[in-house]
């Protein structure tokens, strides 16, 4: 079965496992609407803009691409298993502008995100990329909320 409504899914991943409800989701979308699914990383390169460009902040980049191609990979791997058309997408700058704009500028019909359901002041703080993309995505956007560390 295939669907005009999803043709291209966007699941974004930070390689936890508190995110594979999220992956889970995004994978069954795409398999029951016959959609390509894009599984994508965003390196934060804003947390970092202070810290001075030597050798120990292009040590932390590469830690952080290392990350983004294990994360991105995993998708990738349960997509095959699933027989799911797939693309690695590692994306850099401000997590909910850059998911917003791969969006916009790649035809995405849906952004899939996870999230912990974090509330008060921890979610005033932290900021919460889920609720900034689904506040100015003008795609629609599917948020699973994850299992905490204490549940599983």
């Amino acid at each position: 079965m295939t669907s005009a409504l999803y043709k291209k899914i966007f699941i974004a991943t930070d390689g936890s496992t508190q995110n594979r409800k999220a992956i889970q989701h995004s994978i069954e979308l795409a398999k029951l609407s016959g959609a390509k699914l894009y599984a994508g990383y965003v390196v934060d390169t804003a947390a970092f803009a202070s810290i001075p460009m030597d050798s120990g902040w292009e040590m932390m980049y590469e830690l952080l691409e290392q990350e983004a191609n294990v994360a991105t990979e995993s998708v990738g791997e349960m997509a095959k298993g699933a027989g799911i058309p797939f693309e690695m997408v590692t994306l850099e700058g401000n997590p909910s502008h850059e998911i917003i704009e791969f969006a916009d500028n790649n035809d995405i019909d849906l952004i899939v995100l996870g999230t912990l359901g974090k509330t008060g002041l921890d979610r005033f703080l932290l900021g919460s990329v889920a609720e900034k993309v689904t506040r100015n995505s003008k795609v629609p956007v599917l948020v699973v909320r994850g299992d905490s560390e204490k549940e599983e």
